[in-house]
């Protein structure tokens, strides 16, 4: 398995993820009532605003595991399903950095 190249995909996606974070935060903050954006407009703001706060969790969750797979990229069982105790394919692992399971035990 290479790990650099592993490594290196893992702290794209947390620049990435980090970025979307700010995003979310930017999206999920309270709307004053003293906006005057209608009824409708307001409860379509509402609507949105749960559904980022939703992908807001969903994020960091996302980086707090990725920033754990990158403390444990060089530990000897990186890489291996923490279910069936089997190697992870690396393309599994390009994909999804954070990932801790194979595909067959993922679901």
């Amino acid at each position: 398995m290479d790990t650099s190249k592993i490594k290196k995909k893992i702290i794209e996606a947390i620049e990435t993820t980090s970025l979307q974070i700010e995003k979310y935060k930017e999206l999920t903050k309270p709307i004053a009532p003293e906006n005057a954006i209608g009824r409708v407009s307001r409860m379509d703001a509402i609507n949105n605003k749960s559904i980022n706060d939703k992908a807001l969790k969903q994020a960091e969750l996302k980086f707090k595991n990725l920033k754990v797979a990158l403390s444990k990229i060089d530990d000897e069982d990186f890489g291996i399903c923490i279910k069936c105790k089997k190697p992870i394919p690396e393309g599994r692992i390009l994909l999804i950095p954070q990932a801790i399971t194979c595909v067959n035990c993922a679901g």
